[in-house]
């Protein structure tokens, strides 16, 4: 299994072992706002932290991390040009998979100018892209993202994730993946398996990828599993399942 979409800085030791132990293989860990970004230098230290800290935290117990990297639209510092123009020689490294997670919080001007900045640079570099859509004003604001997406970048390189039933009917004519994120507050694994029976046939198998969005908000490391749990309960075979929770994101980041 893969756990598309982790924040592993704000994890502890032990919680990489439950995942390991759990059949998860691999994570991608992701850049957000852990504390208070208020200069670059502490953007820019949150990235190393995540490359050099967390990637041994997570190796020691058996479990593969890759990462994506960007401004977070909740991590925009003042001097957040000096993220940006680092930014691509981040990108470039061998365990950096995708930019992300970038996307808009409140729909603000400078969020907006950050995000298509960070999108344009993603479509030159033919990189991935980890698109946040927010809990408050979710759908009004998620009409705006994809806009943006699809003004901005091909979005066969994007995914949208923490999509949930509130905005699902809105991916019908999005071209990229669809995260589906199974945390406590957002969605338990078996509203994951009945958002997943009525869609995944009508938007296609290959769009969709699992995860736990682990944070320092309520979150369970073992969301995947869980649900790969209920859906062999409901009655779903092996292939459709493996590519879920495996081999779309394997896929999707070229693992």
């Amino acid at each position: 299994m893969i756990d598309a979409h982790i924040h592993a800085d704000c994890r502890p030791y032990e919680d990489f072992e439950r995942m390991a132990v759990a059949g998860i293989e691999s994570a991608i860990t992701l850049a957000h706002d852990p504390m208070r970004m208020s200069t670059s230098a502490v953007v820019i230290d949150h990235f190393y932290r995540i490359l050099e800290n967390d990637f041994s935290r997570a190796e020691n117990n058996g479990l593969t991390l890759k990462a994506a990297l960007g401004l977070h639209p909740r991590s925009i510092c003042p001097d957040y040009e000096v993220v940006l123009q680092k930014l691509p020689e981040f990108l470039d490294r061998e365990d950096v998979v995708a930019l992300g997670e970038v996307g808009l919080e409140t729909a603000s001007e400078i969020e907006k100018k950050v995000f298509k900045t960070q999108l344009s640079m993603a479509d030159k570099m033919g990189m991935k892209v980890v698109v946040h859509t927010p809990r408050q004003n979710k759908r009004e604001i998620t009409i705006k993202t994809l806009s943006i997406i699809n003004e901005t970048v091909d979005p066969t390189l994007v995914v949208v994730d923490h999509v949930d039933p509130s905005i699902i009917d809105l991916m019908a004519d999005f071209d990229g993946m669809l995260g589906i994120t199974v945390q406590p507050q957002k969605m338990t694994p078996l509203e994951a398996v009945q958002l997943l029976e009525e869609k995944f046939s009508e938007y296609g198998p290959e769009r969709f990828m699992l995860d736990s969005d682990m944070s320092s908000s309520p979150s369970d490391p073992l969301s995947v599993p869980k649900t790969v749990h209920k859906l062999k309960l409901s009655g779903w075979d092996n292939k459709k399942i493996n590519m879920l929770s495996y081999k779309n994101a394997a896929d999707f980041y070229s693992f």
